[in-house]
C-alpha cells in the first residue's frame, strides 16, 4: 500500500504559531534502547483576544510515557496522543507549562535523524526536522527558545555528555554508577539547532582570545586514538574566528566552542549553536590519511559551520522557503574565507567548476526550482545545489553590484537589525537596499525565479571608426513551474583587451541607456543588463579589441559568445582576468570535444587544430601563474559538463570516446612540455599541505593524466604508488591506474586495501575510485563491492562513495545501453528506503538528468523510474524525488 503523499507546504500559507515557546528544559536519561526525555516547556499566547486555541506539537514515531500541566498529570480526555503528534484541545489562557515524557529507541534509529546512537555514541541530528523525533514540540524554524538540558548516562560507557551553550554543571549520581552534565545556552533558538552528544571520546583543546579579550575554550572530539588528525581542523577553526572578526565584524559568544567528529552522519556537518557536529571526514585528516583536497575540505567546512554562528543561527530563517537565507550566505562566507587562505582566482575558479557540474544539471532538469522555492512536499529534498551554490552566487552578486563599502554597511545593518531574529528574504535584501540606497527589486528576482539564465553575445569591432560595438540578449529557459520569467539584473564584469593584452579605454559609450545605472557601472568595469536585449558600442578606441566578458564569472548564467577562435587563443594568452584566460581555454576544449563527438558518432576519426595542444602546453609554461592554477587549467570539462552542453540525444561512450581522443592529442604534441614544466615546479620535499605545496602537486598529477594518454605504460605510477609518502600521490597514482585500466592497477588496489583496510575515511577512496572507473563492465565490479564485507549499507559515507559516485559521476557505466546501471540504483533506493530515507532520496537524484541522454537509454531509465516509483510504502522523500524527476 502506497504511503499517503506529504501534504503540500506552501509559502503564502505561512502563519506564527499560535504559541510561543519561552523556555526549554530537557532532561535525557540514556539507555541504548529505552532513552527517557522529560521535556519542560514554558508557553504563552501570541494573541490575547478569543478563546485559547489547541495546543498542536508536532511528533515522529514518539512513544508518550507522561504528561502534565502546570504540574496536574493530564486525564486521556484532556489530549490527544499520537506517534506523529500531540494535541492539547483547551489548554490555559495564561502562561502555562507543559511537561512530557517520551521514550525514544536510539538504537535503532537508522535513519540518523533525531536522537540515535551509532559505534557507541549518542549523537543527534535535528536540521531539519528531527527534533520531533526526541520529544513533542512545535518542529519548525521560528520557534526561538532558550534551552537547559541536563544528560545522565553510565560514566564508563558515556564519559563525555555535552549540548549547547556553556556547562553549568556536572558531576558523578553517587552510588548508580552513573553521572551527569548540565548545559545552559542563553541565546534563543530553533529546535533543529538542538544538540546532544554523549560517549567515550578522545578530544584536543585549546583556546581562542577573541578581538574583545574573551577566551573561549575549544575543543574537538573524535573516537581515541585519532585525536592527532584534528589538530588542522583546530587550526582552521581558529582562523575562522579570527577571520570573521576582521572582515564581517563578528566575534563568538560563549564560553566555550565545541566540535564532535562521528562516522555515521547523513550530512556534511551540523552548526548547532555552539557544538557542531561532523562528519569525520570533514576534521580528520593528516598526511598518511588526508589528500590535499581533504584538507582543503576539512578547513572549508570547518569554517562554514563556525559562519553559521551569525548567518543562521544568531539570526536565523522564519521558515525553511527561507534555508538560502543561512546556507547561500554561509557558503558565500566560506568561499570568501578559503580565497583568502589560499588563491582568489584558484578558488574561484573551482567553485565554478562545482556550479557547472552541481547546480547548472538541476537547473535544467526536472529537479529545478528557485533559490527560495514557494512549496515543497518534503523540505529534506531541498538541501540542494541550487540552495547552497546559486545562494552563494548571488551573494556575490551583491557584493559586485554595491562594491566592498556598500556590501559591508548592508551585511552590519543585517546583522543589527535582526539578531536574534527568525528573518526572511526580504528582510535580508532591504538591509541592503536600506544601507545603499539602491534598488534592488530586479535584483531579487533571483532568489525568486528558477533556471539558470542564458546570454547570447554578438560583436563587431569596426577599425576605422575604433568602436566595438556589443549585442546583448538574455533569455530565461522555462522550468517545471511553468511560471513566465522577468528579465534578470545580470552585472556582467568586462574588459576590452588590446593588443598587448592590456584593457583599452573608451570614450564614450553609445546605447548605455539600455543598461541598468549605466554610467556609474560602466566606469566600474560592469555591464549591468536588466533588459531583454541592449546594444551598445564602446567608442574612442585606438586598436582592436577582444571583449572579455564575465570576468571573474560574475553572474551565475550560461554565456554564449560569438568569439573565433582565434580570439579565444588570444584570451588565452593575453586576458588580464585569470578567471576568463582559464574560460577562453575551456571553451575552445569544449568546442573540441563537441566536434570530435559529431565525428565519432558519425563514424568519422575525431581531427583537432593542433594550436589546441600547444596552448595547453604554453600554459603550462607560463610561471607567471601559479602551479594550482596551471593544473586547473589543463583539467579538460568533465563529462558530466559537456553532456549539458551537448543537451540532448547524447550518447555518453561517444562522448567519452571524444574527449579521451583530445586527451591523447594534447599529451602526443605537448606532453613533454607540461611533464617538463611540473617538474620544475616541484613541491617541498617534507609533505605540506599549504596551498602552494598541493597546487605543485595538483600539476604534477596533471601531467600523469597526459603522459598517459599519449600512450605511455604504468611503470612510473607504479613506482610513484609504491614510493609515495602521503595519501595525495598514492591515491592519484591509483586514480590514473585504475581509470586507464594500466598493468599493476589490481596490485595497487590490492596494495591500497591491505595498507588502509582499518581506516574507513581512506577506503572510501578505494571504493570511489572502481566505482568511477569509465567503462560498462564497472557495473560488476561496484555490484560485487556491495558483497564486500568492508561494506555497509547503513553507513551513509560508504554507500555514497561508492553508489552514489556510480550512478553521479560515471556516464559510461551507469548510463549503459542495456539499462542494467540503472536497476542497480533503483534496486540500492528500494534497499535503503525502509532504513534511511534521507540517503536513498540522495541516490535518487542520480536520474535527475536522465532525459539528456539518446532514446534507448532515456526509455530505460524512465522505465526503471515508473517502476521504482509504483512501489508500494515509499517513504515521502523518495516519493517526492521520484514524481519530480517524471514530471
Amino acid at each position: 500500500m502506497q504511503k499517503e503523499a506529504a501534504a503540500l507546504v506552501r509559502l503564502e500559507e505561512y502563519r506564527p504559531t499560535d504559541y510561543a515557546i519561552d523556555t526549554v528544559a530537557l532532561d535525557f536519561s540514556l539507555a541504548p534502547t529505552a532513552t527517557r526525555v522529560t521535556a519542560r516547556l514554558e508557553l504563552r499566547r501570541r494573541a490575547e483576544d478569543g478563546p485559547p486555541p489547541a495546543l498542536v506539537l508536532d511528533g515522529d514515531g514518539l512513544k508518550l510515557v507522561s504528561i502534565s500541566l502546570d504540574g496536574r498529570r493530564l486525564s486521556a480526555e484532556e489530549y490527544e496522543a499520537s506517534p506523529d503528534r500531540l494535541t492539547i484541545t483547551n489548554p490555559p489562557s495564561s502562561p502555562f507549562r507543559l511537561e512530557t515524557v517520551t521514550e525514544i529507541d536510539p538504537d535503532n534509529n537508522t535513519a540518523l535523524m533525531g536522537l540515535y546512537r551509532s559505534s557507541g555514541v549518542y549523537t543527534t541530528q535535528c536540521e531539519a526536522e528531527g527534533f520531533r523525533r526526541i520529544t513533542y514540540f512545535y518542529d519548525r524554524p521560528d520557534v526561538l527558545s532558550v534551552y537547559t538540558v541536563r544528560i545522565e548516562a553510565p560514566a564508563a560507557e558515556a564519559p563525555v555528555l555535552l549540548s549547547n551553550g556553556n556547562l553549568t554543571e556536572s558531576g558523578p549520581l553517587a552510588g548508580t554508577g552513573r553521572h551527569y552534565a548540565v548545559w545552559h545556552d542563553p541565546f534563543p533558538k530553533p529546535s533543529y539547532l538542538f544538540a546532544l552528544v554523549a560517549g567515550d571520546l578522545g578530544a584536543i583543546h585549546d583556546i581562542f582570545v577573541t578581538a574583545s579579550g574573551r577566551r573561549v575554550r575549544l575543543a574537538i572530539y573524535c573516537e581515541h586514538g585519532k585525536e592527532e588528525r584534528c589538530r588542522y581542523a583546530m587550526d582552521a577553526l581558529k582562523r575562522s574566528m579570527r577571520w570573521d572578526e576582521e572582515v564581517f565584524g563578528r566575534e563568538y559568544d560563549l564560553d566555550v566552542f565545541n566540535i564532535v567528529a562521528v562516522s555515521d552522519f547523513n550530512m556534511g556537518a551540523m552548526e548547532n549553536k555552539g557544538l557542531n557536529v561532523f562528519n569525520d571526514k570533514y576534521v580528520l585528516v593528516d598526511p598518511e590519511t588526508g589528500t590535499d583536497s581533504d584538507y582543503a575540505h576539512v578547513e572549508g567546512v570547518i569554517a562554514h559551520e563556525y559562519f553559521h554562528n551569525w548567518t543562521g543561527n544568531r539570526i536565523t530563517c522564519r521558515d525553511w522557503f527561507q534555508l538560502c537565507l543561512k546556507e547561500g550566505l554561509t557558503v558565500f562566507r566560506d568561499e570568501e574565507f578559503s580565497a583568502d587562505m589560499r588563491s582568489r582566482p584558484v578558488k574561484r575558479i573551482a567553485d565554478v567548476i562545482g556550479l557547472r557540474q552541481a547546480q547548472f544539471p538541476e537547473d535544467a532538469g526536472p529537479l529545478a526550482h528557485p533559490v527560495r522555492p514557494t512549496a515543497y512536499r518534503e523540505i529534506n529534498n531541498f538541501y540542494t545545489a541550487t540552495v547552497y551554490i546559486k545562494g552563494a552566487e548571488i551573494c556575490r552578486m551583491l557584493k559586485t553590484l554595491l562594491g566592498e563599502e556598500g556590501f559591508r554597511a548592508g551585511m552590519d545593518l543585517y546583522f543589527e537589525r535582526h539578531d536574534g531574529g527568525a528573518v526572511t528574504i526580504e528582510d535580508f535584501v532591504e538591509c541592503f537596499a536600506e544601507a545603499t540606497g539602491e534598488d534592488l527589486s530586479q535584483f531579487s528576482l533571483w532568489y525568486h525565479q528558477a533556471g539558470t539564465p542564458k546570454v547570447t553575445m554578438r560583436h563587431r569591432f569596426d577599425e576605422a571608426a575604433g568602436t566595438l560595438s556589443l549585442s546583448l540578449k538574455q533569455e530565461l529557459p522555462e522550468t517545471p513551474d511553468k511560471k513566465p520569467k522577468k528579465p534578470m539584473l545580470l552585472p556582467l564584469a568586462f574588459g576590452l583587451v588590446g593588443p598587448d593584452g592590456q584593457d583599452l579605454s573608451f570614450t564614450s559609450t553609445e546605447g548605455a541607456e539600455d543598461l541598468a545605472d549605466a554610467g556609474k557601472a560602466l566606469e566600474r568595469g560592469l555591464i549591468l543588463l536588466g533588459a531583454d536585449a541592449a546594444e551598445l558600442t564602446f567608442t574612442g578606441l585606438k586598436a582592436r579589441a577582444v571583449p572579455s566578458v564575465l570576468r571573474g564569472f560574475s553572474a551565475p548564467i550560461q554565456l554564449e559568445g560569438d568569439l573565433s577562435a582565434d580570439d579565444l587563443f588570444f584570451l588565452a594568452r593575453q586576458d588580464g582576468d585569470p578567471f576568463n584566460r582559464w574560460e577562453a581555454l575551456q571553451g575552445l576544449a569544449r568546442r573540441a570535444i563537441a566536434e570530435g563527438y559529431r565525428a565519432r558518432r558519425a563514424g568519422d576519426v575525431p581531427r583537432f587544430d593542433p594550436r589546441l595542444a600547444a596552448a595547453f602546453g604554453e600554459l603550462a609554461e607560463n610561471e607567471a601563474f601559479d602551479p594550482a592554477f596551471r593544473a586547473l587549467a589543463l583539467a579538460l570539462p568533465s563529462e558530466g559538463e559537456m553532456a549539458q552542453i551537448l543537451a540532448s540525444d547524447v550518447d555518453p561512450d561517444a562522448l567519452h570516446d571524444a574527449r579521451d581522443a583530445l586527451a591523447a592529442e594534447i599529451g602526443r604534441i605537448s606532453g613533454a612540455r607540461i611533464e617538463a614544466a611540473s617538474r620544475r615546479a616541484m613541491p617541498e620535499a617534507v609533505y605540506s599541505p599549504d596551498a602552494e605545496n598541493a597546487g605543485r602537486r595538483a600539476f604534477a598529477h596533471a601531467a600523469w593524466r597526459y603522459r598517459v594518454a599519449a600512450g605511455e605504460d604504468g611503470a612510473f605510477l607504479t613506482e610513484a604508488f609504491a614510493k609515495a609518502e602521503n595519501l595525495t600521490v598514492r591515491s592519484a597514482a591509483l586514480a590514473v591506474l585504475v581509470h586507464a585500466r594500466l598493468a599493476g592497477a589490481e596490485e595497487a588496489l590490492a596494495a591500497f586495501y591491505e595498507r588502509y583496510r582499518d581506516n574507513p575515511l581512506v577506503l572510501d577512496k578505494w571504493f570511489s575510485v572502481q566505482a568511477t572507473r569509465p567503462g560498462h563492465d564497472t557495473l560488476e565490479v561496484v555490484a560485487a563491492l556491495t558483497e564486500s564485507p568492508a561494506f555497509s549499507w547503513k553507513t551513509p559515507n560508504r554507500v555514497y562513495s561508492l553508489v552514489r559516485a556510480f550512478g553521479g559521476a560515471n556516464l559510461t557505466a551507469f548510463h549503459r545501453p542495456d539499462g542494467a546501471g540503472y536497476r542497480f540504483l533503483a534496486d540500492a533506493i528500494v534497499k535503503l528506503d525502509g532504513q534511511n530515507p534521507s540517503v536513498a532520496s540522495r541516490l535518487a537524484t542520480c536520474f535527475r538528468s536522465y532525459r539528456l541522454f539518446e532514446a534507448e537509454r532515456r526509455e530505460k531509465a524512465e522505465a526503471v523510474l515508473k517502476s521504482l516509483a509504483g512501489r508500494d510504502n515509499l517513504s515521502r522523500d523518495v516519493s517526492d524525488i521520484l514524481t519530480r524527476t517524471l514530471a
